[in-house]
């Protein structure tokens, strides 16, 4: 049964593509019929068929989480065969509890999704953007992500993984009339078929191993060392390239701002964890056994993602850029914590893996919700105001409170404030990696408290980005037309979509043991172990190791600040006679306040921008227009900035320049003498004789 509500899912998610493409056939109807179609679709059609596309794919998400929640709660492996794909490899299924919570994560957003779509995609024309096109991508985009969940042979996991990389390639493009949208695509199609051929080779390194390409023949694969570390450097580039891993980042802050909204929030929110479900089945399920120096390297590249990510998101004004850059920090916080289950594993202590693996799939699960809520609501604002500059905005709190209040859940989640679920996995976070004491090798001891310490920046270094980001967006006056003309959306729906993972940010930060005794179900099936039997994950308290190390009970802390917000309103309001007074907002004595007197984002980022000036590639220019006697009176001042990322010169500049003098090299084959030709062939002729001889 549960693995039928999986199916469904995904042939809900191939069903949501065909009322639009309806749309297009209407044209071979009979001339009666055909007519009238036309006076419908002027009228009520375009309406019906985006809510037809979206309901499908809102029942996908429900069955998705149903599909999801009963395979975490019922704890069988549910198999199947599909007789598609070669003669001889009918396409394997295999549905457990990893697929299952990832299922449930899918579900989730996009059902999220189903209720903001309606409405944010009508903004699109239909001669230039068509909804035919986007609806059809988009089906094929979510049921690629949940067959690559169901596949167990390595070919229906590339099939699957092929569809989900090229529909979303189509999605990115869909505004292509921008040169920003076609060199945002380019390249991320690119990456994604660079890393599909590592995924390939990985694979094919089990596979030369073992007696076939289902999963249950390469998990009985037996791999040397060396082997097995080269086949794991080549699913993480494979992966972490799909991922955002530094330095294989690059095409996520390029394609995720030129995407529609609810398609970046698919993409960052979900799409992601597609690529980190990847490892994790290859690493623990197919590979099996792991080795403290992969941990190494994951909690490395993890550390520095994380760092790096939250940097470069600092420094940015276009705001879904900015949120695409904090996405590259969290999977960066997801790949550390899993480096640490790795090396705890090989070290012979399964239940501070366990540990880990529980941290970095709970965060994986809070990046899902608060990363989709924060892309949702970047898309109401781009809607409302027409902007995506952070510098032109300002002042929206008044104009738009609905959407402030969910962006504000959202920003909390994200800078881990307690009594949100972001909170919780980055304090599991910690947990784990302060258990360093129970490990004998000398380098781990020592890398792993640095890593922690590059945790603890990241998370205040995270605050302090999207303090900014509240504060230039939805406080002070508006610094453009837009933004003073703004008005809170009129449709529900899109309101409903952000409340609704609002609310679950909320809920899991409060209640986290609700989802943490699923996840620890997780562990128990692919470590083999689960939280050591001291732990508490009750409804109340949180103590993961044992109640005498740490313990965390986010209701009594709810309740406290429950309690001293009583108090302080009490105390504010304590005589019967206060009047509420509203007045200007104050302006320090100066009178008239201007939007021109206010912090932008890039002064406000100043004193972190001259702390790390290493970071980045910054062009800074200050010009001064003089006037006067000698030029002594300064008429006007012109500040610019431009900051780069160290990726593009380093690495991918001299890639290109090395790629094209080959091209250039090869390309002098090409002579145009036909007599040149005839010398190819017959050198190739010679040499191919003297190998078979």
């Amino acid at each position: 049964m549960i693995l039928v509500l999986a199916y469904c899912s995904v042939l809900l998610s191939f069903a949501s593509c065909l009322p639009a493409l309806l749309m297009h056939q209407r044209h071979n109807l009979p001339a009666f019929n055909r007519q009238w179609i036309i006076n419908l679709e002027e009228q009520h059609f375009p309406i019906l068929m985006r809510r037809a596309v979206f309901g499908l794919l809102g029942l996908s998400g429900l069955f998705a989480i149903l599909a999801g929640l009963g395979a975490l709660i019922n704890g069988e492996v549910m198999t199947d065969r599909i007789g598609l794909g070669l003669p001889w490899l009918p396409w394997q299924v295999r549905f457990d509890n990893l697929s299952g919570f990832f299922f449930l994560i899918i579900g989730i957003a996009v059902s999220a999704v189903s209720l903001y779509g309606p409405s944010y995609v009508s903004a699109y024309e239909e001669s230039r953007h068509p909804f035919a096109v986007l609806s059809l991508f988009t089906g094929l985009f979510v049921a690629g992500m949940l067959l690559v969940l169901l596949a167990d042979d390595a070919f229906f996991f590339m099939i699957a993984w092929e569809l989900m990389s090229v529909a979303s390639y189509f999605l990115v493009a869909f505004q292509h009339e921008n040169p920003a949208n076609r060199r945002a695509a380019f390249l991320y199609l690119l990456m994604a078929e660079i890393g599909a051929l590592a995924i390939i080779l990985a694979f094919g390194v089990l596979a030369s191993f073992a007696d076939g390409f289902t999963f249950d023949a390469l998990r009985d694969a037996r791999l040397s060392t060396t082997w097995a570390s080269i086949a794991f450097v080549l699913a993480l580039l494979g992966f972490g390239m799909k991922a955002g891993l530094v330095p294989v980042h690059v095409w996520l802050p390029e394609a995720h701002p030129v995407a529609p909204s609810h398609i970046s929030a698919l993409m960052s929110g979900v799409m992601l964890k597609v690529a980190l479900y990847g490892l994790i089945r290859f690493c623990f399920d197919l590979i099996g056994e792991v080795h403290w120096q992969w941990g190494l390297v994951l909690m490395i590249l993890g550390t520095v993602s994380a760092l790096g990510g939250i940097l470069y998101a600092m420094m940015q004004t276009n705001l879904k850029r900015l949120l695409a850059y904090s996405s590259v920090e969290n999977i960066g916080i997801i790949f550390m914590v899993l480096g640490l289950s790795m090396i705890f594993m090989a070290q012979n202590q399964p239940q501070l893996a366990a540990l880990g693996f529980l941290a970095a799939l709970f965060h994986a699960f809070n990046h899902a919700l608060f990363k989709n809520l924060l892309f949702l609501g970047a898309g109401i604002i781009h809607h409302q105001t027409h902007e995506l500059n952070i510098d032109l905005m300002g002042g929206l709190i008044k104009r738009m409170p609905k959407t402030g209040m969910l962006f504000l859940i959202g920003c909390m989640s994200i800078s881990s404030l307690p009594l949100f679920n972001g909170f919780v996995s980055e304090w599991l976070a910690f947990q784990t990696a302060l258990q360093v004491d129970v490990i004998d090798n000398g380098v781990l001891r020592s890398l792993i408290p640095v890593a922690a310490a590059s945790l603890a920046l990241t998370a205040a270094l995270a605050a302090a980005c999207f303090v900014n980001v509240f504060g230039i967006l939805f406080l002070g006056l508006p610094r453009s037309r837009h933004s003073d003309k703004a008005q809170e959306i009129a449709d529900q729906g899109m309101l409903a979509g952000p409340a609704l993972l609002a609310g679950l940010c909320f809920l899991f930060g409060i209640f986290p043991g609700l989802m943490l005794g699923l996840i620890n179900d997780v562990a128990g099936q692919v470590l083999g172990a689960s939280l050591p039997d001291g732990a508490t994950l009750s409804w109340l308290h949180l103590a993961p190791v044992s109640a005498d190390k740490a313990s965390y009970s986010a209701p009594l802390v709810l309740v406290g600040a429950l309690i001293a917000a009583g108090i302080c309103f009490r105390y504010l309001r304590r005589s019967p006679a206060t009047v509420m007074r509203r007045a200007e907002t104050w302006d320090c004595g100066f009178g008239g306040l201007t939007p021109r007197m206010q912090y932008s984002s890039s002064a406000f980022m100043m004193p972190f921008r001259r702390i790390f000036a290493k970071v980045w590639i910054i062009d800074e220019q200050v010009r001064k227009d003089s006037q006067g006697a000698m030029n002594q009176d300064v008429s006007a001042i012109h500040y610019s900035l431009q900051i780069q990322d160290h990726s593009w010169p380093r690495l991918y500049q001299p890639i290109e320049r090395a790629v094209n003098r080959t091209a250039r090299l090869v390309g002098r084959i090409q002579t145009g003498n036909i007599r040149t030709y005839l010398g190819y062939s017959f050198v190739t002729l010679i040499v191919m004789l003297w190998i078979i001889s």
